[in-house]
């Protein structure tokens, strides 16, 4: 081989190269770009919240928020755990007691169920953060040349390493 034909050599960016060297570094490179999407995803949400004229939530307030209102159907503590991938419940029932204080949520009691909607507030909250949404990260994603086939595809690897995730985590318990 000459010199000319051989590839440079480069070099990633490894968040944990004590990790990176049990296995391959592009987990490693994953996992680093995971970490910074989703404290740029937290930041996004509280600030987007923000600019919609709720600035006291925060990124898992703004997340049980939309998940309540989805479909505009009532929800359960349980449901609305099971569908943010939360394992703690009472970060939830924070979330939703700090909802409610701001009177963007509301309980019922049937029994000894209780169901969670949003309110009238509440919904306007989750329309004006949808137009900022649109207004600052919808338009500028189109620069991107992203298609939503690309962008369902993101999706679909996102959910299944997320299960792979979920599964050696239950391994690892039983460690």
């Amino acid at each position: 081989m000459t010199e000319k034909s051989k590839k440079p050599e480069t070099r990633q960016i490894v968040s944990s190269a004590h990790l990176a060297a049990t296995g391959p570094e592009g987990l490693s490179e994953f996992e680093y770009g995971l970490i910074l999407a989703h404290n740029a995803f937290s930041r996004w949400v509280q600030r987007c919240m923000a600019a919609a004229g709720e600035g006291d939530l925060g990124a898992l307030d703004v997340l049980v928020l939309h998940s309540v209102r989805h479909r505009d159907r009532e929800k359960q503590v349980a449901d609305i755990c099971f569908v943010l991938g939360v394992e703690d419940a009472h970060w939830v029932t924070y979330s939703l007691k700090k909802l409610a204080r701001q009177e963007l949520a509301i309980k019922e009691r049937r029994g000894k169920e209780t169901f969670w909607s949003v309110t009238v507030k509440g919904k306007k909250a989750c329309d004006t953060y949808a137009q900022v949404r649109n207004d600052c990260l919808i338009k500028t994603l189109g620069a991107l040349n992203l298609g939503s086939t690309t962008l369902d595809e993101t999706a679909d690897q996102l959910r299944a390493l997320s299960g792979l995730y979920d599964q050696a985590a239950r391994a690892a318990a039983s460690l």
